[in-house]
């Protein structure tokens, strides 16, 4: 059997580049005194912007569409806000010995975060696997990630999170729930234009997301606190997120064979179950953590370059499988036999 090969190049996202410009930009010019209200000001709009977009491109008929595929939306759903959790939750053990609390705080945080639409559709497609499922089970995660994010962050960060005091609570709607809905709600008459302009949407989206992280990181400066980690610290998280992402994909992987999903439905479950979103995360931080925020977001952007490049070489390793090749090649009647659904019998005529 011929052994597929690593690619040549493992994939650097632009974007996480973009990210530590960002972050480097904040730690040389940060924005203080009179600019420090301007940029959290810009910052407030950006966050309001982002989730109007957000709720505005994001299809709740094509996430209703897939409810007939329940089973499988419920295993990604308890791997993003169950399984996920429970692992943040054992990580604590490693505090203080070998993480701090606040990067325990935020790979905690990490672990809340919904999972990711656009690439675990993409790894989904490039591994054969089904690729309707991912793009319902990741509209699924979204929809869901917008409530249940910031109330398990109040309810396991505590203090830290900014629990549920009233301001904190005006935040999370003012800024993220009431632009989320009003993006729902205005869909049927911006859903054309927003897909028209796709592309230039999309620079509006990262300019506004790296606009929070100069923002939150130059809060972060200010505060003092990158004083508080250190490289040896750095370098543990990195290797308690790898765990963590192998953990996640093994589980999804061997845990949904169990379950009875065939291959392609295994394949849209390990790609969407084991992911989290950075578009997502970073804008509710800045609402969730204020002046820790740079910190807090720190595990998922870490997190969001790991994943990419393991998602990629594991997506290339299933599409090299042979059992992908055999089951694109079926004729149409015999696809049944590689069904990412479970057979029942048929019932007996009467």
């Amino acid at each position: 059997m011929r052994r597929p090969r690593l690619p040549a190049r493992l994939p650097l996202d632009p974007y996480v580049l973009a990210l530590l410009a960002t972050v480097g930009l904040a730690a040389l010019l940060p924005a203080q005194g009179p600019a420090a209200p301007v940029a959290d000001g810009a910052s407030t709009a950006a966050v309001a912007l982002l989730f109007f977009l957000y709720g505005a491109r994001l299809s709740t008929r094509e996430a209703l569409d897939g409810l007939r595929h329940w089973r499988l939306h419920l295993t990604v759903l308890a791997c993003t806000f169950l399984l996920f959790p429970a692992l943040g939750l054992a990580a604590r053990l490693l505090v203080p010995t070998l993480l701090t609390q606040p990067l325990y705080n935020g790979l905690l945080f990490l672990c809340l975060v919904p999972s990711t639409v656009q690439s675990s559709i993409a790894f989904t497609s490039i591994a054969r696997g089904n690729v309707p499922a991912a793009i319902c089970a990741g509209s699924f995660s979204s929809l869901a990630g917008v409530v249940l994010t910031p109330l398990l962050a109040g309810a396991l960060l505590g203090g830290a999170g900014g629990g549920f005091s009233a301001d904190s609570l005006l935040k999370i709607v003012v800024q993220l729930l009431l632009p989320f809905l009003l993006g729902q709600l205005l869909r049927r008459w911006v859903g054309g234009f927003l897909t028209r302009h796709k592309k230039v949407l999309g620079y509006v989206d990262r300019g506004s997301i790296l606009l929070v992280v100069y923002a939150a990181f130059s809060a972060g400066m200010a505060a003092g606190v990158w004083h508080r980690i250190s490289p040896s610290r750095l370098g543990v998280l990195m290797a308690v997120e790898a765990v963590l992402l192998a953990v996640m994909l093994l589980v999804t992987w061997y845990g949904s064979a169990r379950l009875g999903f065939g291959r392609e439905d295994r394949i849209a479950i390990q790609f969407a179950g084991s992911k989290k979103s950075l578009a997502a995360g970073l804008p509710m931080a800045t609402v969730l953590f204020g002046a820790q925020a740079s910190l807090a977001v720190l595990p998922l952007m870490l997190f969001h370059q790991m994943q990419l490049m393991v998602c990629a070489v594991l997506a290339r390793r299933r599409a090299a499988d042979p059992r992908a090749t055999d089951a694109a090649q079926l004729p149409a009647g015999r696809v049944a036999e590689v069904s990412p659904r479970p057979q029942h019998p048929a019932p007996r005529a009467r």
